[in-house]
């Protein structure tokens, strides 16, 4: 396994008259773990988005390993998408709510990007994906459909067709808000071993504890901007801005 820092400078994007992200940038070193957090519409998951180039910035620079498009000088037509089609291939992304294909079974979910879209022999493909399932717990649900699975197996589903690929980054859009509570922990895991393995990650979460454990830097978002950053002990335990710690107080204690 090998994996990729993560460079962003300048990066903005609006949805029509909403301006959505303001001049991002941040840093993050290959091997590490970003955690992206801040209230419901601050930013995180067009961030996120955008380093897949799921959503195309409207300017900014977004390099991960030896891949770098600055988005707003980006040449017209073929050589343009070329570009974006080489940093989409960097990363892996885990969504909120599996988007795995209903009609093609577990294992079949995993082979079907190295296949398909990277024209891998369908042999390695399919070992490789059985040595993932087995990482993530689920070697045994090779031949079930998604509907046969709870929702934290089509996550740990999710996370495994995203590695597949071999992308130099993992990117996780807040992969336990769809479930129920007593299927978190499972997820949280999986990913906890990532990190541990060494992946880069960057993840957005609610999952503040998590957070803490886990992450390498913290990324606090409000209003299209960073507002905070830092090590987990600075920003999760000694917020520097009032906003901040009206969001942390608000997650660790509703009541």
């Amino acid at each position: 396994m090998t994996t990729s820092d993560i460079r962003v400078r300048g990066l903005a994007k609006s949805f029509g008259e909403r301006e959505v992200l303001r001049d991002i940038g941040f840093e993050a070193a290959s091997g590490t773990t970003t955690v992206l957090l801040g209230p419901s519409g601050s930013g995180k998951t067009t961030v996120l988005r955008s380093l897949a180039v799921l959503d195309r910035p409207d300017a900014g620079v977004v390099g991960i390993g030896d891949v770098e498009v600055d988005f707003a000088a980006l040449p017209p037509g073929k050589a343009g998408q070329r570009d974006v089609v080489r940093l989409r291939a960097q990363s892996g992304f885990v969504f909120q709510s599996h988007e795995l294909f209903p009609h093609k079974t577990v294992l079949e979910n995993l082979v079907e990007g190295p296949v398909v879209a990277q024209r891998r022999p369908r042999e390695e493909a399919v070992a490789d994906a059985r040595v993932l399932l087995e990482q993530v717990g689920l070697a045994d649900r090779a031949d079930a459909h998604p509907f046969e699975l709870s929702g934290g197996q089509q996550q740990r589903v999710g996370i495994a067709r995203a590695l597949a690929l071999k992308p130099e980054v993992v990117l996780l859009d807040e992969p336990t808000s769809s479930l129920d509570p007593e299927l978190v922990g499972e997820v949280l895991a999986v990913v906890r071993d990532l990190a541990g393995q060494g992946w880069t990650m960057v993840i957005v979460t609610h999952e503040i504890p998590f957070a803490r454990k886990v992450a390498d830097q913290v990324l606090f978002l409000d209003g299209g901007v960073i507002a905070e950053s830092g090590r987990p002990e600075q920003v999760i335990d000694a917020p520097e801005t009032d906003r901040a710690r009206q969001f942390l107080r608000r997650i660790l204690d509703p009541g």
